[in-house]
């Protein structure tokens, strides 16, 4: 009675099973339609992610991402948007200074939002200074960044003199205000290279100034999380393979303390631009030639008393919407990245 049996048909090499019958029982199997985690796309596990449930989830993180990229778009395409480039004296001309916005009275096109005391466009000089303010403030945030990630390592990862050295000038520096120390850095520089600097070097002192002034929190971050890190067994492991400390610490203890550094980043970076246009308004910034919104504000405030309010209130307002905007995503990013809050 047994002899017409065939074998059991988890065995798909038995004879008697088609493989066609294999494929389906194969298909039907619990988890066979979703492909493993390694084998998903970059775009499919950001939107798998918490973090991205958690920006869907807040309404005030969608509008500050909105404006955010608007801001940047606004910046990236200036030459394209503005009707003409406030940096260029041959299209200025003062016959059209002081004019106001286009809804007022004596306003006229092209100057949507009014004229300034050259005559610049106002609405192309805040595009324009909009791309000089993110400039600085992203090379100086791209600056601190690497000086203080670069420090906190060594301090962590070596210990001993150095770190007690490097974690002392750190907490000497937190005793000033970052202002002070961007007008002290841009006020030896100054007096080193002497003379009228162009505009280049000034956006480089600028940058060199607000980089030294935010080393510090960006140190005292990665120096934790090192100390935690190195005493864990993946960091054994790599010592006893043979890694150098520098190796150890760029492959494999620098990737687990970025979390922290991306959100000190994003918050720094409005830090940096209100840095950068505090400095210009006093005047410590960039030229006039070639102005920032800080410059425009100082520019502006000149003849706020006089009627002329539109050359610094424009300004005022897309600097304070750009730094309320990238607070507010550096604020939702430090609680999506927290597990305790989420």
């Amino acid at each position: 009675m047994t002899e017409g049996v065939h074998a059991a048909p988890s065995d798909p090499s038995a004879p008697g099973i088609a493989p066609a019958a294999v494929a389906a029982a194969a298909a039907l199997a619990p988890g066979a339609g979703s492909p493993p985690a390694a084998r998903l796309s970059l775009a499919g596990r950001v939107l798998d992610s918490d973090v991205w449930a958690s920006f869907k989830r807040s309404k005030t993180t969608m509008v500050a991402a909105f404006l955010t990229f608007l801001f940047f778009a606004a910046a990236i395409l200036a030459g394209v948007l503005s009707p003409q480039d406030p940096f260029d004296p041959a299209q200025l001309d003062l016959l059209n200074s002081r004019l106001p916005p286009v809804w007022e009275a004596e306003g006229q096109m092209p100057f949507l939002l009014g004229s300034d005391e050259q005559g610049r466009d106002i609405l192309s000089a805040i595009l324009y200074g909009l791309r000089i303010s993110l400039l600085v403030g992203f090379l100086g945030v791209a600056f601190s960044a690497a000086l203080g990630i670069t420090l906190g390592l060594v301090a962590g990862y070596v210990g001993g003199a150095i770190d007690t050295v490097i974690m002392r000038v750190a907490d000497v520096q937190l005793t000033f205000p970052a202002i002070l120390i961007a007008l002290l850095v841009d006020g030896v520089v100054k007096s080193a290279l002497g003379g009228q600097l162009s505009a280049q070097t000034m956006l480089s002192v600028l940058v060199f100034s607000i980089g030294l002034s935010f080393w510090v929190q960006y140190a005292r971050t990665v120096r934790g999380s090192v100390m935690v890190e190195k005493n864990k067994d993946y960091i054994a492991a790599a010592r006893l393979i043979g890694l150098s400390p520098p190796v150890i610490m760029a492959r494999h203890v620098l990737p687990n303390v970025l979390g922290p550094v991306l959100v000190i980043a994003t918050i720094n970076l409005a830090l940096a631009i209100i840095t950068e246009a505090t400095l210009s308004f006093l005047g410590s910034g960039m030229p006039e030639t070639m102005p920032s919104l800080g410059t425009l504000i100082r520019i502006g405030n000149n003849y706020l008393f006089s009627g002329e309010w539109w050359m610094v209130a424009f300004p005022g307002v897309a600097l304070a919407t750009l730094v309320l905007a990238i607070n507010l995503l550096g604020d939702w990013l430090r609680d999506a990245l927290n597990p305790r809050l989420r």
